[in-house]
């Protein structure tokens, strides 16, 4: 059987939609596709379902400006039809931004992205980013970081974990800390482990507002490339 058309949809996961879960944004997206009336492939298998695959998955709660999932058509259909049909049958917290035909041969978007870029707000006192700049250095400083999820306790090497140093800026009066990290199988840092932990280090109040996921990559030698723009 053949493997029919790749399509890569780019799309946002923003306002109360961030709360919901992985699998509620697959479920969420699939109706769209089916909604849209586009040819989509299915499964094989006892319980067949739409042939698609998703990129690295978001936490409840965490927004994301630049996600990704593949969706395989039976036909083609043009591009900018497709985004016409899925725009009017997404819910705008999950509206589709592009899309574009991948090709077959290229890798999965799981195996494909593994670089992740966050934007974290913080409620601080406006004139605080240069001193929690210093203390957030000194947490990376450490060299590891122990994160306790689900009475489970891993740690991470924040030199392979932090592929940049973290930026920590000011915004309408929040602290805006941008963090980048490597994801894969082995385990992510979440960006708000990082920063509840420098807030615990720091002699000043602070909290954690919002973390949003501003942007997926593909390693490509010394390069950092957006899977389809």
């Amino acid at each position: 059987m053949a493997e029919g058309f790749r399509l890569r949809v780019r799309y946002g996961k923003t306002g109360r939609l961030r709360h919901l879960s992985h699998l509620e944004v697959i479920r969420a997206c699939e109706r769209s596709v089916r909604r849209a009336g586009l040819p989509y492939s299915v499964t094989q298998g006892f319980s067949p379902k739409i042939k698609a695959a998703f990129g690295p998955a978001l936490p409840v709660g965490t927004a994301g400006e630049r996600e990704y999932y593949d969706v395989w058509l039976t036909s083609y259909v043009p591009a900018r039809t497709v985004l016409e049909r899925l725009a009017g049958a997404s819910p705008a917290g999950l509206a589709p931004q592009a899309v574009s035909y991948a090709g077959g041969r290229e890798p999965s978007l799981s195996a494909a992205l593994t670089v992740a870029r966050y934007r974290v707000l913080v409620a601080s006192p406006a004139t605080w980013p240069e001193e929690f700049g210093k203390v957030l250095a000194g947490v990376v400083g450490s060299g590891t970081l122990a994160v306790e999820h689900k009475g489970k306790t891993k740690v991470f090497d924040l030199a392979r974990s932090l592929p940049e140093e973290p930026r920590v800026g000011s915004e309408d009066g929040f602290l805006v800390v941008e963090i980048t990290t490597r994801i894969g199988q082995e385990g992510s840092l979440r960006p708000e482990a990082l920063v509840h932990e420098a807030l615990s280090s720091s002699p000043k109040p602070g909290s954690l507002i919002a973390v949003t996921r501003t942007d997926l990559l593909v390693e490509a030698g010394k390069e950092w490339l957006r899977p389809m723009e």
